[in-house]
């Protein structure tokens, strides 16, 4: 548990080191991409989950809004063009 978690007050290097040595575990694990989305859907705050950093969860959670923002906003142009040739 320890390796997933970092302890408080945890040095730069150590915990690049303990978030590499966790993402090896995680990479053999057979639930790999359920923890992740279990991790992006909560979202959990902190940890090595699913492969990912806390960090790098957010980012993939900005990624994912974007992109339904984008998809929303293309479906509302084709729905205008479709009112407007009809």
């Amino acid at each position: 548990m320890g390796l997933f978690f970092a302890p408080s007050k945890e040095p730069t290097a150590a915990r690049l080191s303990r978030e590499e040595q966790a993402k090896q575990v995680c990479a053999r694990c057979p639930v790999l991409l359920e923890c992740r989305e279990h991790a992006l859907a909560q979202p959990e705050p902190y940890g090595v989950w699913g492969g990912l950093t806390a960090a790098e969860r957010r980012v993939v959670l900005a990624r994912r809004r974007r992109r339904e923002s984008e998809l929303r906003e293309a479906t509302r142009v084709v729905a205008g063009q479709r009112r407007i040739a009809g």
